[in-house]
């Protein structure tokens, strides 16, 4: 199956409980658009043997992140950035990375009941490709990650997309609003220029990282 391939490029950003799917959308989407996946955990778990999940650490993660997904941007390849952009400033920096780069930043709100998206969190299996890397948090840890969330401001753009729903209502609702964006055409859209090899860690003192032999990440 030939992927979209957008007129422009666009930066999505997910917002959403651990355990709402963001992930899996993720995933499903850069099966049929032409995106780069970026997924913080695969990332971590890439870096750190054992990860810890505390401030060091998830600078470390975030500024990786950041850097790839501006390499991408800056090359006119749009970007899927999976993680959860908790913070209204994380959303406000990410949108001026995206427009700095003549990129639409677009922001889902997948949304789904806490309890629903608990169950989840306990239930995952690492032998599934979406939990193969992904925090498996008891009760109280899930609870501290929704009590830190901010949700969108009312002046803030955002879809929203229910996590219940099946990948392809969740596809048809985003390519809605790209195509009214002219963002997508049918299916059809310009070629752009796939970005050379990206220094996964541009700056060797910013953090703890797991160095050896077998600590790399290979982006397909």
């Amino acid at each position: 199956m030939s992927k979209i391939v957008p007129n422009k490029p666009f930066l999505i950003m997910l917002y959403g409980f651990p355990g709402s799917g963001k992930t899996y959308f993720s995933r499903q989407l850069a099966e049929r658009v032409q995106v780069a996946h970026l997924q913080a955990d695969r990332i971590r778990h890439e870096l750190f043997q054992q990860p810890r999940y505390d401030r060091e650490e998830n600078a470390v993660v975030a500024q990786i992140m950041d850097y790839m997904a501006g390499e991408f941007l800056q090359a006119g390849v749009s970007v899927v950035y999976d993680t959860n952009a908790l913070r209204t400033q994380q959303r406000r920096n990410l949108r001026d990375m995206a427009r700095k780069a003549g990129a639409e930043p677009v922001l889902i709100w997948q949304q789904i009941d806490s309890d629903s998206a608990a169950s989840r969190v306990m239930k995952r299996d690492r032998r599934k490709a979406d939990d193969r890397y992904a925090l498996q948090p008891d009760y109280s840890t899930f609870q501290k990650i929704a009590s830190a969330m901010q949700n969108p401001a009312t002046a803030e753009e955002y879809i929203v997309m229910s996590g219940k729903h099946v990948f392809p209502t969740q596809y048809s609702t985003l390519m809605r609003y790209l195509a009214n964006k002219g963002i997508v055409t049918g299916g059809q859209g310009k070629a752009v220029v796939k970005p050379g090899l990206v220094n996964l860690i541009p700056n060797q003192n910013i953090g703890r990282v797991d160095a050896g032999p077998n600590r790399r990440i290979n982006i397909i």
